[in-house]
């Protein structure tokens, strides 16, 4: 058995699992093992460290040989020239978020790239359709990072963008396992984005501290920040974090020193951003072992559920 959709074509990629950009995480390590199982590793740009991130791509194609892509976080991203940034690295795949997807999405698809925009309502959905994108992540408000203040959950947001748009949908928010996939996969998308879950990886760079949290975790042990401000943020519940969650100020402005909570495993130093799948995961594992579970179990979910109800004669 195996997947064969629009985003597997369009990706090339084998299993239709994208990594998650997140910032300072989604790096060679992580992306070139999550491309080398078969699914399609992602390259951040948010940190906004683009000579280093160059140096990321360049490091990706020296450890894995399969698809990958790079992901362009509108609001983070300074550089004026980041389009020609990416194409000159030869990157076929690109994700947009954080941003109207009518600032690079021409310029992108001028160029031969493939691009799919990151929405978290039905209006953003529309707006990118109307700039001409490729497919969109459809992400509901249980994801963790930068949110909409206003959020809505996948189970309501993903079909409902389904029923008016045409082009392929990454699912992204409460993915976690095959049994969500499944469910995705039944509200209309061919994908599925996973972030907390790469987080706790094994070859998440992260201290082992912010894995241990997410493993702790439990489901009630996130934090929405941020809904009088904007960006909304969701987090992990930690001293810091909930100090914030009722605070009148703009959390982004209390974000504190990521590098000492991401590497140096101080989780009070900043906001350890996480999803509510957090409180599903168990252990730490490797990221091969993660794809090829979720794929295996996909096709379980379905076809025991295809045994159970079989379609009316």
């Amino acid at each position: 058995m195996g997947f064969r959709n629009r985003v597997t074509e369009m990706l090339g990629v084998e299993v239709p699992i994208v990594q998650a950009p997140m910032g300072w995480i989604a790096r060679a390590p992580l992306a070139s093992a999550v491309s080398n199982a078969g699914a399609m590793g992602i390259i951040e740009t948010s940190s906004g460290e683009l000579d280093v991130v160059k140096q990321e791509i360049r490091k990706m194609r020296d450890l894995t040989d399969k698809p990958f892509g790079v992901n362009i976080a509108q609001a983070f991203v300074r550089d004026p020239n980041i389009v020609d940034f990416v194409v000159s690295e030869g990157v076929k795949f690109v994700t947009t978020s954080a941003g109207s997807p009518m600032k690079y999405t021409s310029a992108l698809k001028s160029a031969g790239l493939t691009v799919f925009h990151v929405v978290p309502t039905l209006r953003g959905a529309l707006k990118a359709i109307e700039a001409g994108v490729d497919g969109l992540i459809v992400e509901g408000g249980e994801g963790g990072g930068f949110k909409n203040p206003r959020d809505v959950a996948s189970m309501v947001l993903l079909p409902l963008v389904r029923s008016k748009v045409e082009v392929p949908i990454i699912a992204a928010g409460g993915m976690l396992d095959g049994a969500t996939m499944a469910a995705a996969f039944a509200l209309g998308a061919e994908g599925i984005q996973m972030g907390t879950r790469m987080v706790s990886a094994t070859e998440s760079p992260v201290h082992e501290n912010w894995k241990n949290g997410i493993v702790e975790a439990a489901e009630t042990d996130t934090i929405f920040l941020n809904r009088r401000f904007g960006p909304g943020l969701r987090a992990l519940r930690t001293e810091h974090s909930e100090s914030l969650e009722y605070a009148d100020v703009n959390a982004m402005g209390e974000f504190g020193n990521a590098m000492k909570l991401y590497f140096g495993g101080d989780m009070n130093a900043s906001l350890a951003l996480c999803g509510q799948v957090a409180g599903r995961i168990d252990r730490i594992r490797p990221v091969a072992e993660i794809i090829g579970e979720i794929a295996d179990e996909f096709f379980d979910v379905v076809g025991g559920l295809a045994k159970a109800y079989p379609a009316a004669p």
